[in-house]
Parts: structure tokens; C-alpha cells; sequence
């Protein structure tokens, strides 16, 4: 299974990258990307309890279901002023 995961504002810092495609053999939730995307950027987890996750441009919770194709998008809190 290939899918597509963007990364936004500092996220991009910490990941050095807006997005990467990766095949996520066994990936079956929001939960298991996390859960790669925090071995591959240990400085990721920190954010962990505040990150805003969609799944093809809706916002989902963690156990939601990941398909093949999908475009997964990691934000950080939304902050205005």
C-alpha cells in the first residue's frame, strides 16, 4: 500500500520535508502512520497529543482506517491572533 503524507508549518522543519510517499506494507490506521512517522522523526512524538490529522482532507481521529492511495496530512494546533 503507497500513501502520500504532507507535513505543515513546523512540522516541515522537523521533518525537513512538505511530504513523502511512503509504502506502508501492514498500515492499516491513522495510529500505525503516526507510529512511523515518530521512528522516522523521534522529534515528532513531542507533538503527539496536540497534532491535527486528516485523511484525504478530513479530519479523522486515530484508529481511522487508512486505504491504499491515501493522502495523509500531520498539522500542528492551529494558532491565530
Amino acid at each position: 500500500m503507497k500513501i502520500r503524507v504532507l507535513f505543515f508549518s513546523l512540522l516541515q522543519d522537523i521533518t525537513g520535508t512538505a511530504s513523502v510517499e511512503w509504502d506502508c506494507t501492514g498500515v492499516t490506521t491513522v495510529a500505525d502512520v503516526l507510529g512511523l512517522a515518530f521512528a522516522r522523526w523521534p522529534a515528532l512524538e513531542a507533538w503527539d497529543n496536540s497534532l491535527l490529522v486528516a485523511v484525504n482532507q478530513t479530519y479523522v481521529k486515530r484508529d481511522a482506517v487508512v486505504e491504499d492511495g491515501a493522502e495523509v496530512a500531520l498539522m500542528p494546533p492551529v494558532q491565530g491572533g
